[in-house]
């Protein structure tokens, strides 16, 4: 009977004294075996890898006792544990809890088809992965660091998603949110920030229409930036005059923002999804692709997006209509296309999008559903959305939530009813934050 098998899979790029430790108890079982998880599979929990595939291979493959490093496609080690047929699995304990307990459910399930065991190690005390994962992040948010991970995301997933924050509690809310989806064994987290001018403006309590300046969306941005790591997306609005948005393109590289969205209206802005119900007036599309050009010659990386945002749909303009625009401000230089429209069908969206990959496969879409919301993310994307951003929805839950609370103290002359039923405890508030 041949020697016996371990198998350690390793999902991180930072290698501590507890992962020492667990392979040499894996060694006292058998010929170990390290599974090293793909760059796209690690970005499906966590944050994409500091070190690539290969590198964190190599890495693995220097550590003693390990006999044989494999590459697991998934955080599902279904397939990989088939391939192998390890007589043991051996992990640390701190699975058993949280988000990571399903996976270990169907290890211990799949193990049971040949006999195979699991081996759980007591977590080293002391030592966190997502600890100094949260560390390491915060070090290497820079700016120029930080500019640059829209574009790496959209290289290692499908699609990105992104959802509305306008200050430092919405901003930790999206940072850290994450829930388990048990049908694919992966860790769903919101991607990136979409610091949009209709949130911003309605927490200050003005209206929506371009009356909050750079200078005080820059001080939202700086709030929400101190207590994140993930990218901005900037709602720009029109990009103002060709000359500001040059100046406006080094501003907001400069400290970091991934992608700026600009529209082609014109004029005193009015709130896209008013629809024709006010006038909404497209500009000129090739004098929006000079502001286009101008923002592109005026950026100093090539990390740094602009984002082309079709109103064509909004103003009661056809497809053709988008498409056309859409081509000029790609040939000016826009890195991605967004597509607007107030219609809850969404047939509208998905005929441009046919149209638009007809043209280009390789441009980003980015889709905002908030009018045709019934579409999951996953139906948008095999329609051809890169970019999905649910853009108003922190913004309009609170609100409501804020106005029962009030009206629940003036209705009892009292906070204890609005206290049990509207609101969390200060313990909860402050170990969040």
């Amino acid at each position: 009977m041949g020697e016996k098998t371990a198998y350690v899979a390793m999902a991180t790029d930072l290698y501590h004294s507890g992962h020492l430790n667990i392979i040499n108890e894996a060694a006292k079982h058998g010929s170990v075996i390290v599974g090293v998880l793909t760059d796209e599979a690690v970005a499906t929990y966590k944050r994409p890898p500091l070190l690539d595939t290969a590198e964190r291979v190599r890495i693995a493959s220097g550590f003693k006792h390990v006999e044989r490093v494999v590459v697991q496609e998934h955080m599902d080690y279904t397939d990989t544990l088939h391939e192998i047929r390890p007589d043991y699995v051996v992990h640390g304990d701190d699975w058993r809890t949280g988000h990571m307990q399903i996976i270990r459910e169907r290890v211990i399930s799949v193990l049971a088809e040949w006999g195979g065991e699991l081996i759980e190690i007591p977590y080293t005390k002391g030592i966190s992965t997502d600890g100094l994962s949260r560390q390491l992040s915060a070090a290497f948010s820079t700016p120029d660091v930080r500019l640059a991970k829209l574009r790496k995301l959209l290289k290692l997933k499908p699609y990105i998603r992104a959802i509305d924050v306008s200050n430092g509690l919405t901003g930790i809310i999206a940072e850290n949110v994450r829930v388990m989806d048990e049908a694919s064994l992966t860790v769903k987290e919101f991607d990136a920030m979409w610091v949009s001018s209709l949130c911003d403006s309605s927490f200050k309590g003005k209206p929506d229409i371009e009356l909050v300046d750079l200078t005080s969306r820059i001080s939202t941005i700086d709030e929400i930036m101190e207590v994140t790591t993930k990218p901005i997306i900037l709602d720009g609005d029109t990009g103002g005059k060709i000359e500001h948005f040059s100046y406006h393109v080094k501003t907001l590289e400069r400290i970091g923002v991934s992608a700026v969205i600009i529209e082609d209206k014109t004029g005193l802005k009015q709130n896209s999804l008013f629809g024709t119900e006010v006038e909404q007036t497209l500009d000129d599309p090739e004098h929006f692709g000079a502001k286009i050009a101008a923002g592109k010659q005026a950026q100093a990386t090539r990390e740094f997006m602009i984002i082309a945002r079709l109103e064509s749909l909004i103003a009661g303009k056809d497809t053709d209509d988008a498409m056309k625009r859409a081509k000029i401000y790609i040939e000016a230089g826009a890195d991605a296309i967004m597509i607007h429209s107030k219609e809850k069908s969404g047939d509208d969206i998905f005929e441009f999008m046919d149209k638009f990959r007809a043209y280009s496969a390789d441009i980003p879409v980015v889709a905002v559903p908030t009018t045709y919301n019934q579409f999951t993310e996953e139906e948008l994307h095999k329609r051809g959305a890169n970019i999905i951003i649910h853009a108003n929805y922190l913004l309009r839950s609170a609100y409501p939530a804020m106005l029962k609370t009030a009206e629940s103290i003036l209705t009892h002359n009292r906070s204890e009813e609005a206290s049990d039923e509207y609101c969390m405890s200060i313990k909860d508030v402050l170990t969040f934050i």
